[in-house]
């Protein structure tokens, strides 16, 4: 009697290459210089959109002219271009007078305008992976289980000069740098801010780690190719 031999499983389908559906850094840059662009039309105070912008305008350079010799993950990419859009937002209306936050203040009965909150948010989020893939490509730290800690230590810093940075603009501006401030009359903005700093790191770092580390693979993969 012949044996029956089991069909045989069906060859896996090739995956598509990621890279076919990557959007190219081009277009975050192009999103974000657009972004800004706009920004500076009609603003309430030129000197608020430059401080708030300024990361922006100097950052935004320096990735291009480095891009060569130190691109960067596709994540990392969209977060810049998405932080650009908020700094930006925030530096045409001054962080108070933003129309969404308004909005968000009326509907739920808050005290104040969110945006600022929001932004320092953002400020700890997008840091967490550009600190993470830096340190993770020039320091022995990856894999390490200092990587996540020593992350957040330095977005908090971080933060924290840039609140050394806004007491320095009020201590040379006077009342002329309230808008830049955004304090609302809250006394405790400075703390409130980098709290929020601190809890945008903590999240990017546990939804967005796994998600990162495949991206560097891929990019430790196309450099060794």
């Amino acid at each position: 009697m012949t044996a029956v031999r089991p069909a045989p499983h069906p060859a896996p389908r090739p995956a598509r290459h990621s890279a076919a559906r990557r959007v190219p850094p081009a277009v975050f840059a192009g999103v974000a210089a657009v972004g800004l662009a706009v920004s500076a039309w009609g603003v309430r105070d030129r000197t608020t959109w430059f401080l708030e912008t300024f990361w922006v305008l100097a950052g935004l350079p320096l990735v291009v002219l480095l891009w060569r010799r130190f691109p960067l993950t596709g994540l990392l990419c969209a977060l810049l271009a998405a932080h650009a859009l908020v700094l930006a937002v925030g530096g045409h209306y001054t962080y108070a007078r933003v129309p969404a936050g308004d909005w968000v203040r009326d509907t739920f009965g808050l005290s104040r305008n969110p945006y600022d909150r929001f932004g320092h948010l953002m400020q700890g989020f997008v840091p967490a992976v550009l600190v993470r893939e830096l340190l993770a490509r020039t320091s022995p730290l990856r894999g390490s289980r200092w990587l996540a800690p020593l992350t957040v230590c330095a977005c908090l810093a971080f933060s924290a000069c840039f609140e050394l940075l806004e007491w320095a603009a009020a201590e040379i501006g006077g009342h002329g740098a309230d808008a830049f401030l955004a304090t609302q009359g809250d006394v405790w903005d400075t703390q409130w801010d980098m709290f929020c700093a601190l809890i945008g790191a903590v999240l990017s770092l546990l939804l967005l780690s796994r998600a990162h580390d495949r991206q560097l693979a891929v990019l430790e993969a196309r450099a060794a190719g």
